[in-house]
């Protein structure tokens, strides 16, 4: 007769348990998150996953945030979050193992991944006690999913005891079938509904924690109300520019448009969550080194006479062709007006803003005070300002990166000095007076794409904010530069499309392009890095013609 040991029976115990024991960790790790995301949108807070990141982002060395932004460039969130939520998966795995066989340590490993997000609300930047609660409320929710999951497993009989089992033969010890059926103990009264019982358990709660996920996500669109974007009304501005001049768009398919749609505005920041303030609630308080400290809110700030500026906002972060660079029409108050009426005092070299959640921005006093169009915005391309790009109030300056010049969600303005006090990314080493470089763009040809040989078309486009470009040039396989032509544009603190045509013969070619600004500069060969205050370089493209 063919008989069985024990160590064939399959799947053996052990395997089984650290199967079961992952789940039970994943199923506790969903509960914390999804709890943990269902307070965070009652308190609109912060959730706990994006607290963490924001603690990792806020206390990162500089050059780890460097190499992550230039290796995945506006992934970067993303992949922040993603790594967090893996970490967390991993050892919540371990944990529900470990729990399985030592409950006690189940309970110790959840407090100290509550000290953890606790430590991690300290770190950031940011002032969010209800991010606080969140990671309690979170660790709460995971502790009763365990305190269920470790008792209706406890409850499961093992696989071969109980009702129903069936004896075998132990070729080990030669005991018949009838004897080994014999030692199987009968169930006890305590062994409850078995696998069924733990599979509705588990199923509860991830049904539960799945509907507060998605709840806490939903909620802060669900409780919008006055001061959302959807019920913002813009005042028309006290004197409307111009409509944009016939020729902004030279019709060139392939080159970025001269007006940036909202929604393809590109977003560089360090928040991994969008603010969404309410504007009936938003204040910006001016103080510092002034005469007249103040507040205004939304209602007095729309009371005012708003002006309308076009101006091209750019990255630090751009690589040389980069397309982190983006060009509309913004309505705002002049931010010369508000801190005139405040009263700057001597000495206050440096404008100190703070966005909601906590970053800071240096802004040089007199580049804001020289006559250019630095604006507190409200609107964008005729709308209120989307929320990933600063709703309800952010600052513009032309001529300056936006590190040190664009705070979004701003909340806070400090006259300040350049030697007293420095910013975020000031205190990270990078640069904090940066004015935008002279550059240029190559847009068609695509970078290796296919065009036919003959006449060949090619354009893009070239800045220098607050300066303006003069020329452009361009040459073709490393042959003689000459001059490309430019289209209209409504002022010097926007971008410029440039177009010419050349003939090419089948093969493969190159394009180079140089800027030339009203000061007389041209746009330089030597490649720089972007940290600590923009990249250098001309832009060259290699495509084939067939």
């Amino acid at each position: 007769m063919t008989t069985k040991t024990r160590g064939e029976q399959t799947p053996p115990r052990d395997r089984r348990r650290v199967i079961v024991g992952v789940g039970v960790g994943l199923l506790v790790v969903g509960a914390a998150l999804g709890f943990g995301e269902l307070a965070a949108g009652l308190f609109r807070a912060t959730s706990p996953v994006v607290t963490v990141g924001d603690a990792l982002v806020d206390n990162s060395p500089p050059f780890l945030m460097e190499l992550a932004i230039s290796i995945f460039g506006t992934a970067d969130k993303a992949v922040l979050i993603t790594g967090v939520v893996i970490v967390l998966v991993l050892a919540g795995a371990v944990l529900g193992v470990v729990a399985l066989r030592r409950p006690l340590l189940g309970y110790a490993g959840l407090v100290l991944f509550t000290a953890a997000g606790l430590a991690a609300v300290a770190l950031r930047r940011a002032d969010d006690l209800g991010a606080a609660a969140a990671v309690v409320v979170g660790a709460a929710a995971g502790a009763v999913a365990l305190a269920l999951l470790l008792r209706s497993v406890r409850h499961t009989p093992e696989p071969g005891r109980g009702e129903g089992a069936e004896a075998s033969a132990d070729t080990e010890t030669g005991a018949s079938t009838q004897d080994s059926a014999a030692a199987v103990p009968a169930p006890g009264p305590d062994r409850g509904p078995g696998r069924r019982g733990f599979m509705f358990t588990a199923a509860g709660v991830l049904a539960a924690s799945g509907s507060a996920g998605a709840l806490g996500r939903w909620l802060p669109s669900l409780l919008g109300g006055a001061g959302s974007r959807a019920e913002l009304a813009l005042p028309a501005p006290a004197v409307p520019l111009p409509a944009l001049p016939s020729g902004v768009d030279l019709g060139v398919p392939g080159v970025a448009s001269f007006t940036t749609p909202s929604a393809d505005f590109y977003r560089i920041d360090t928040a991994l969550t969008i603010p969404r303030l309410d504007s009936t609630q938003w204040k910006l308080r001016v103080h510092g080194l002034v005469d007249r400290p103040f507040e205004i809110d939304m209602d007095e700030l729309l009371s005012r006479e708003l002006v309308e500026a076009d101006i091209t906002l750019a990255c630090v972060s751009n690589q040389v062709g980069g397309d982190l660079i983006s060009n509309t029409r913004w309505l705002g108050f002049p931010l010369a007006d508000l801190l005139n009426e405040a009263g700057v005092r001597s000495g206050a070299d440096q404008i100190l803003s703070t966005s909601s959640d906590g970053w800071t921005c240096g802004t040089p006093t007199e580049v804001v005070m020289d006559g250019r169009d630095a604006l507190l915005a409200v609107g964008m391309g005729g709308e209120p300002l989307p929320y990933v790009n600063g709703y309800p109030a952010r600052m513009v300056v032309p001529g300056l990166y936006g590190f040190v010049s664009a705070t979004k969600w701003v909340t806070d303005i400090k006259l300040t000095r350049f030697a007293d006090e420095q910013a975020y990314w000031a205190q990270r080493g990078w640069g904090v007076r940066a004015p935008i470089k002279t550059m240029s763009r190559v847009d068609v040809p695509a970078p290796l794409g296919r065009v036919g040989s003959g006449e060949v078309v090619l354009a893009g486009i070239a800045w220098a904010q607050h300066r303006g470009i003069d020329a452009v040039e361009v040459r073709v396989d490393d042959g003689d530069w000459w001059e490309a032509e430019l289209a209209a544009v409504p002022g010097i603190d926007t971008w410029v499309q440039w177009v010419t045509e050349t003939t090419v013969d089948p093969g493969n070619h190159s394009v180079e392009v140089r800027a030339t600004d009203s000061t007389g500069f041209t746009q330089p060969s030597e490649r720089v890095d972007p940290i600590p205050d923009g990249a250098t370089g001309r832009h060259r493209i290699r495509f084939t013609a067939t």
